[in-house]
């Protein structure tokens, strides 16, 4: 499965590491993903994301239902629910 966040879309980026004689080498900077369960009140159903810790914090804030409502109106959420 994609190193992607099912909520914000955080994706693996690229970039270099840079050494102190200034050479350059390719490396990857991974989200910080979570598998983490969130119980669906709507539906009353218990529902597993791929999230970002930054997209826990949102949903512990504003509620799962609200923050879904909102990716999908970006066009960023990837869930089946």
């Amino acid at each position: 499965m994609a190193r992607v966040c099912q909520i914000t879309g955080k994706r693996t980026r690229i970039g270099n590491n840079v050494s102190h004689a200034n050479n350059r080498t390719k490396r990857k900077f991974y989200p910080n993903l979570q598998k983490k369960r969130f119980f669906l009140e709507s539906e009353g159903r218990w529902v597993r994301l791929k999230v970002c810790t930054k997209a826990i914090k949102t949903i512990n804030k504003y509620g799962l239902e609200a923050v879904i409502r909102e990716a999908k109106a970006k066009g960023t959420f990837t869930g089946k629910i």
